[in-house]
Parts: C-alpha cells; structure tokens; sequence
C-alpha cells in the first residue's frame, strides 16, 4: 500500500513539474511573440515621428528575440535534462545577440552625433510613452510569471532569465522620462539623451551576451 501511494505521489510531482516547463516555456514564446510586435509598432512609429530613441527601442526589441530563442531551447533542454550544460544553439544564440548589441550601440551613437550636430529633434514622442508604458506593465507580469515558476521548479536557470528581465524594464523607464519629459517640455536633445542610455545598456547587454557564451552563467540572455 505504500509502494502504491509513492507511486502516485510520484507520478502526481511529475505531472505537476511538467505543467509547470510548459508554464515556462510558454512565458518564452510570448516573450518572443510580444518583442515581435514591440519592435514593429516602435520601428514603424519611431522612424514616422523621427524619434531616435523609439526606434532604438523597436531595434532592440527585434534583437531580444534572437534572445528570447536562446531561452526557448534552454528551458526545453533542461526539461530534458536539468543537469544539462549550455549547448552550441544557446551558445551561438549569444554571440548573435551580442553582436546585434555592439551594431546597434554604434548606430545609435552615430545618429545621436548627427542629431546634436544638426539640430534634429522629434515631431512628437507621445508614442514613446504609450509603447514604454505598455512594455513597463508587460515585463513586470513577465518577471512574476518568470520568477513564481523557477521558485516552484527551484530552477536557477529560470530565476536568472526572470532577473535578467529586469534590464528591460530599466530601458523602458528611460523611454519613458526621455518621451515624456520631451513632449511636456520640448527640451532640445532629450530624446538623443534617451537615446545614448538605450546605447549604455544595450552596450551592457552586449558585453554579457559574449561573457555568457564563454561560460556557463545561468541568464542565456542580455535583458530577460
């Protein structure tokens, strides 16, 4: 009769721990479905409104999706094998990432020089804050999502993607001050100033995505 009982014990941690790789997973996918979108609405409206900063932003966004499938297959991996290390896919997903990271650090350094140099600023950055604030409340239901299931799972891999997540959210709240201090004031350069603090942190994000790829830290990205 034991036996019997810690067989279904068994069976019923087992279905539980199932349910809850593909809660993960399915965070994974929406993260990647919602950068998606993010990217399109900001690219597309940014470049309409000449605001640098939205466009940076929607750029940025596409780039966390190379990311966001480097997380994919990590938590499948180690759903499969939780002992499992870091595999070639993660690892090239990476240094992909952090590539698009470094390009897009130049770009935005190179179009905020030309901006102060030329006296250009937005029409408008009313959109900035809409999209900033939008991404805000989506990352934070991302990173108690994110975190709520890696607790269940005490998987640490989990827990640093949700901490990883966090990066983004500080990006967003830079949108943020930058659009809507610029629309309430219309301070020449406020949006090249929020655009050189996307460049700092996608520099970050950067830098780690190639620390990552040569080691073995838990986070397989730069921002989630």
């Amino acid at each position: 009769m034991n036996k019997l009982v810690r067989n279904k014990l068994k069976e019923h941690i087992n279905m539980d721990t199932k349910k809850l790789y593909r809660a993960a997973f399915g965070l994974a996918l929406f993260t990647i479905f919602y950068n998606v979108a993010e990217g399109l609405f900001a690219t597309y409206l940014g470049f309409e409104d000449d605001s640098l900063a939205l466009f940076g932003f929607g750029v940025d966004s596409f780039i966390e999706v190379i990311s966001g499938l480097g997380i994919a297959h990590m938590i499948f991996r180690i759903k499969l094998n939780p002992d499992s290390k870091r595999d070639n896919f993660e690892r090239t997903a990476l240094k992909i990432t952090g590539v698009s990271f470094y390009i897009l650090v130049v770009g935005l350094v190179i179009s905020s020089l030309y901006n102060i140099k030329t006296g250009h600023n937005p029409k408008t950055t009313i959109w900035g804050v809409v999209i900033s604030l939008i991404s805000i409340a989506f990352m934070w239901a991302l990173i108690y999502g994110k975190t709520k299931v890696g607790k269940k799972l005490n998987s640490a891999a989990i827990l640093a993607d949700a901490e990883c997540s966090r990066v983004c959210v500080y990006m967003s709240v830079i949108l943020l001050i930058s659009s809507g201090l610029y629309e309430l004031t219309h301070i020449p350069y406020l949006d090249v100033a929020g655009t050189l603090g996307l460049a700092y942190f996608s520099f970050r994000e950067g830098r780690e995505c190639f620390e990552k790829a040569g080691g073995e830290m838990s986070c397989s990205c730069g921002c989630h």
